[in-house]
């Protein structure tokens, strides 16, 4: 049915809206992670930039200075800087015409030389240090340098051991990681990976600080995407709901207005009947009494008083015959009076038809009743819609009552729409115990019913109605059990 489909939208439409919110909550989720990942990442490449300059001032500070011992025996100035630098380990100091302790040192103290900025020594990063050297005369130094102890924690972006942020120092192909990170994440490789590449700003020391974060599904705003859904669900909830009462409230007055519309053409009908019983007596008393009356007109007695009482007598009963056509013309139904107007419109018998489907919907539910519709393209009939609406819904009706003593699993309902012969046909057949053989040639008599508390108009009605329209209503018995009835209706123009 129409509202069936019409649900199913709906609840597609709330699952896109749905699968759209939460992937734009998930997308705004990761990309403020992936910001504030970039940010932590270029606040840690700056204070790690801040140390390594820090050790080139260091080392620039002690050539042009050339510190040297105060006294005999007394500690060197340089030596004091671990002091104030707990980072760097040690202090080495070359003077001139005394060499280096290793071939590393002098090997870097040449570097340093052609490069004029310190130079590395022998680096092992995995060792967690490194020593770093400066040419000058009259003596060289030479730092070594704690990995870990030059990070300024304090200033550090992101705690250390909680953080899922891997961050680490690396060089050819040595790496020293200074934060361990989310391990199970960067191994498992799902989701989304964030990744930040930079040199420090120092060329004597050519590290690259690279920062790893693997973002999980687990990490993704659920709470925020599983209300969303609950909040489209809720909406979509109350939608259908409304929906539901709009459309069983349209139902309910479109019923009202067909039974408004059977009462008024039911009062025709009815009064047609009794204007065509009463006529016939009616016109035999008027016959009898100006019978009387020329009779009376013959003899002596009180003729006088005769021809008054049959005078009264005919005007009685020609003011009873005009009320009973006067009745009969306030009641008739105006569309019926004149054979073209009966025919002033058109209409989709198909759709006619899925209109009544729509209404009776609910009957087919509380009957287990499944109608099927089969329904030629474009089939339009000249005809009066109230009138075909009016009698679709007493043949599907009709239909429905007569399949309540049916076994349910062996109820159905079809209905089929086509064009032949230039009328439209409609054909409705139910599995009901179809109509007995003497009822067979009464069924379209005024006040003759099959059911219980009839009135008998209904059908009687219909033909009235589909002749009124220049169609035709029957009725047969389907070979293997129940009843078909076969409205025909002159095809409009544009059908022809």
């Amino acid at each position: 049915m129409r509202t069936s489909g019409g649900s199913v939208w709906w609840w597609v439409g709330g699952a896109v809206v749905s699968l759209v919110g939460a992937t734009l909550l998930a997308r705004q989720s990761i990309d403020e992670q992936r910001a504030l990942f970039e940010t932590d990442a270029r606040i840690v490449h700056r204070l790690l930039s801040q140390q390594v300059v820090q050790h080139d001032a260091i080392l620039d500070t002690l050539a042009l200075l050339q510190p040297g011992p105060d006294s005999a025996g007394a500690t060197p100035p340089e030596q004091r800087l671990p002091a104030l630098y707990p980072h760097i380990l040690a202090v080495q100091r070359r003077d001139r015409g005394a060499t280096w302790p290793e071939a590393a040192l002098t090997d870097a103290e040449a570097r340093s030389k052609a490069t004029k900025r310190p130079a590395l020594a022998d680096l092992d990063l995995g060792s967690g240090r490194y020593r770093l050297v400066q040419a000058a005369e009259p003596a060289a130094f030479a730092l070594t340098i704690d990995l870990k102890g030059m990070v300024p924690w304090s200033e550090w972006p992101m705690q250390p051991q909680t953080s899922p942020v891997q961050v680490r120092l690396e060089h050819a192909d040595q790496a020293f990681e200074l934060q361990p990170g989310d391990a199970a994440a960067l191994s498992a490789g799902t989701g989304w990976r964030f990744e930040f590449r930079k040199h420090l700003a120092a060329a004597s020391q050519p590290f690259d600080v690279v920062a790893r974060q693997q973002l999980g599904w687990s990490r993704l705003p659920w709470g925020r995407m599983l209300g969303w859904v609950a909040v489209v669900a809720g909406v979509l909830g109350l939608l259908a709901q409304w929906q539901r009462q709009r459309t069983a409230r349209r139902r309910a007055e479109e019923l009202l207005r067909l039974g408004q519309v059977a009462r008024l053409n039911t009062l025709g009908e009815l009064a047609a009947g009794m204007a065509h019983e009463l006529n016939q007596p009616l016109t035999a008393v008027l016959a009898n009494t100006q019978a009387a009356q020329r009779l009376l007109a013959d003899d002596p007695p009180e003729l006088d008083t005769a021809r008054s009482a049959m005078a009264q007598a005919v005007a009685q009963a020609r003011r009873a015959a005009d009320v009973v056509g006067r009745l009969r013309t306030a009641v008739e139904r105006p569309k019926h009076r004149g054979g073209a107007e009966a025919s002033d419109g058109v209409v989709d018998l198909a759709e006619a038809v899925q209109r009544a489907l729509h209404l009776l919907d609910p009957e087919c539910r509380r009957r287990s009743v499944q109608a099927t519709l089969q329904a030629a393209a474009d089939v339009r009939v000249q005809a009066d819609p109230v009138a075909v609406d009016q009698i679709v819904h007493n043949l599907l009706m009709n239909a429905l009552q007569a399949m309540e003593g049916v076994d349910a699993a062996r109820r159905a309902l079809t209905l089929s729409v086509g064009a032949a012969q230039g009328h439209g046909e409609l054909v409705v057949a139910d599995r009901g115990p179809g109509i007995a053989a003497e009822a067979l040639p009464r069924l379209f008599e005024p006040f003759f019913s099959t059911r219980d508390g009839g009135l008998g108009l209904g059908l009687p009605l219909c033909e009235t109605l589909a002749q009124g329209m220049g169609g035709a209503l029957a009725a047969a018995n389907r070979p293997d059990g129940g009843a078909v009835f076969t409205l025909r209706l002159p095809l409009s123009k544009t059908s022809a």
